[in-house]
């Protein structure tokens, strides 16, 4: 919040969309973006939506304990960087359901608030054993294509985060 005052009011601008998506609707904005992706017949139940942090290298912080927690709570999905500070705030990432998200060329972007990323086939990827994804960037209207990363994932985090987060993982194994 210090970086960027105004993402928790559009993170749960976000959450309001997954809200919508999941109780079947599709907001204008939402259908506007998969039209313009070419996924315009994309059913509701076939995606999620949720906000993305987007740092050269997170978790470096006193409050990297807290962090991964607040954003899942504000309905994030995600973390996107050039690497991560430590293993630990990765781990958090993970344990709080998120996907932990590099990238080598990530800090040409230049990523903005407000900026989408249209990552398809997220969960075919988790539950074999890809280590990339192709990606598109979606930034004042003009589209990039991009390549992320979930290196050196193991078997158990993508079942966490496939399981939504730690929590209902272990539910599962009881």
């Amino acid at each position: 919040s210090r970086r960027d005052p105004d993402y928790v009011p559009r993170a749960l601008d976000t959450q309001a969309l997954e809200t919508a998506r999941q109780a079947g609707s599709l907001p204008a904005q939402v259908q506007e973006v998969l039209e313009k992706l070419g996924q315009g017949s994309l059913a509701p139940a076939a995606f999620q939506i949720g906000s993305v942090i987007f740092a050269n290298k997170p978790g470096d912080g006193s409050a990297r304990e807290q962090a991964a927690s607040c954003q899942r709570v504000l309905g994030g999905c995600a973390n996107l960087c050039a690497e991560f500070a430590t293993k630990r705030y990765r781990s958090n990432v993970v344990n709080w359901g998120m996907l932990p998200f590099q990238a080598a060329g990530v800090k040409d972007w230049n990523i903005q608030p407000g900026d989408q990323l249209w990552i398809p086939g997220v969960r075919a990827a988790l539950e074999g054993d890809a280590e990339t994804l192709n990606a598109t960037l979606i930034q004042n209207g003009t589209e990039q294509a991009i390549t992320l990363s979930l290196p050196n994932l193991t078997r158990e985090e993508r079942d966490i985060i496939l399981s939504g987060c730690l929590i209902n993982y272990y539910n599962a194994e009881a």
